[in-house]
């Protein structure tokens, strides 16, 4: 029944998708304040029509967040289902072959920002709840919380668990923020990496100066600000902050050898991205080197003269934007600290250097012996065809972490993007295929759950 109500809305359910995308949501960006605020408004409504008993706009100290929930007995499970409405900048805009913010689908994909991180998996959710709905097939409970501010780091949703622990009960969390393999060899992500992020400022002269009458003379920034980055990275590439490896949680080899067995094809890699040859930590494969061991990563540099044509100018300053991934028994304040004490040892006296924290998140792994995970598993065989591979994601939720600290709720990164989604890259898109087999394919997860939880 489920099956035959999408096949029968596909049409709408695109429609709706594609006017969500259109919205400017970019939380990292203040001139897009009133646009999140209505992408708000728009998922508030889109729950309501969907089937939700109630949906409301929760206020932060930041971007808001959208609560709904469909209980159908409280004496059933109940899943909490976390997504997010924010999106990346879109820059550089010159590199989209169609407006970020125009979706536009063609070869089977919709192209636009946000359309599979994350705004196409979470409209899977509430698309699936009304096709539960709608077929009289939801077997349990079900609550949203939507937020604005993922991109930027979650910072107020911590605050809004702690404020809401009753309302925001309970049995497992359902994430689709995450990717598979590829649509013939699905899998489920069991773990993510942390993230430390930092900006970093260099300081030289105070003021901009003419290179030719002070180059030689004055130490230039940028030119100090790429040695100090580059020294951060041995010929091993290898990080080289005092201690940073210290909590690393290593695994074995048995681990190393079953983490490799996931489909991967060395040769297909860099052909997609165009590179000659794989960069990364000496004695570990690029499965390993994405999935289970940090990295530094310079984001954006910039400082000096960037416009048109030619200004000879030593700049007073220079700036970058510095991420870290991490992974189990790394803590992400802990790794800001030793990056600033680290940053400003290397600073040569010639400069002044200031380092600011912007946000950070705690690495997590998920149980793959409860009842969730052998829903999610059991679904996506049913779906696809296949059994799911469970792998290692390189990137970061930060909320995951929160949700057990804080709620006590273990999660399930049931996701169906790609790798090959251009995910915070300009073309982003999401395949219809994926799109349409997770609103297929989270009813199912919820079936199995409520079985598997009846019969424990």
């Amino acid at each position: 029944m489920i099956k035959a109500y999408i096949e029968q809305n596909k049409q709408k359910f695109l429609d709706e998708l594609l006017e969500l995308l259109r919205i400017p949501s970019v939380s990292a960006d203040s001139r897009h304040n009133a646009d999140t605020a209505r992408c708000a408004e728009a998922v508030k409504a889109s729950l309501l029509a969907a089937g939700c008993d109630s949906a409301e706009i929760c206020p932060t100290g930041g971007h808001p967040i959208v609560f709904g929930q469909k209980i159908i007995d409280p004496n059933l499970p109940t899943v909490l289902t976390y997504g997010h409405y924010d999106v990346q900048p879109p820059d550089p805009l010159d590199l989209w072959t169609s407006g970020p913010f125009d979706p536009v689908v063609k070869d089977g994909k919709i192209y636009a920002r946000g359309a599979c991180d994350d705004k196409g998996q979470m409209y899977m959710h509430v698309k699936s709840l009304e096709a539960m709905i709608q077929t009289n097939s939801l077997p349990c409970n079900i609550k949203f919380i939507i937020e604005g501010e993922e991109e930027v780091g979650s910072s107020n949703l911590g605050a809004f668990l702690e404020a809401n622990k009753e309302k925001l009960k309970a049995d497992i969390v359902l994430v689709s923020d995450t990717s598979m393999i590829s649509m013939d060899s699905p899998s489920i992500e069991t773990g993510l990496r942390g993230l430390a992020y930092m900006e970093v400022e260099v300081t030289g002269p105070n003021r901009d100066l003419h290179s030719g009458v002070y180059g030689g003379a004055v130490a230039n920034p940028i030119t100090i600000l790429a040695k100090m980055i580059a020294s951060m990275h041995d010929e091993n590439n290898h990080i080289t902050i005092p201690n940073f490896y210290n909590d690393v949680l290593e695994l074995n080899s048995q681990e190393r050898t079953d983490l490799n067995k996931a489909p991967f094809n060395l040769d297909d890699y860099k052909k997609d991205l165009q590179v000659n040859e794989e960069w990364g930590e000496k004695g570990f494969t690029t499965l390993e080197r994405t999935g289970i061991r940090p990295t530094l990563e310079l984001n954006g540099i910039w400082g000096g003269y960037t416009g048109e044509g030619a200004k000879t100018v030593l700049p007073s300053k220079a700036f970058a934007k510095i991420s870290m991934r991490l992974v189990p028994n790394q803590k992400s304040s802990e790794i800001a600290k030793l990056f600033e004490k680290h940053f400003i040892s290397i600073a040569p006296p010639s400069v002044k250097v200031k380092v600011t924290e912007h946000h950070g998140g705690e690495p997590v792994v998920t149980p793959t012996d409860g009842e969730a995970y052998k829903a999610a598993a059991l679904a996506i065989e049913q779906s696809f065809g296949k059994k799911p591979i469970p792998t290692r994601g390189g990137g970061s939720i930060p909320i995951i972490a929160l949700f057990e600290k804080i709620l006590g709720l273990k999660t399930v990164l049931m996701g169906f993007g790609l790798d090959s989604d251009n995910i915070h890259s300009p073309n982003e898109h999401y395949g219809l295929a994926n799109y349409y087999k997770g609103i297929e394919t989270i009813p199912l997860f919820f079936k199995n759950y409520a079985q598997l939880k009846t019969n424990q």
